[in-house]
């Protein structure tokens, strides 16, 4: 029996390929901006501040609970930090 490859792990495990790429696209920023905490030494209340939310949703931030965040505000919090966000779009390879 063969096994089927998948390119990245949301491919495998999400329903749909526009569930799975809005997963990359959430799983990117989230990595992006616990990086930011990070490499700027921020105390989850200063990157609170910074990103315009709670510290608790910081926390959800570190801890990588992704469910809790829309695209949409992954994307304010990273503007709020003075980032900037890109997105390239192609078609798919043959």
């Amino acid at each position: 029996m063969t096994q089927k490859q998948f390119s990245s792990v949301w491919d495998a495990i999400e329903d749909t390929p526009a569930e799975a790429e809005n997963m990359k696209l959430r799983s990117s920023l989230m990595i992006a901006l616990t990086a930011h905490i990070e490499n700027r030494n921020l105390s989850q209340t200063a990157a609170a501040e910074l990103f315009g939310v709670t510290q608790p949703r910081v926390s959800d931030l570190i801890r990588g609970k992704i469910d809790r965040f829309s695209l949409d505000t992954l994307v304010n919090m990273a503007v709020a930090a003075g980032m900037q966000v890109a997105l390239q779009v192609g078609s798919e390879a043959a």
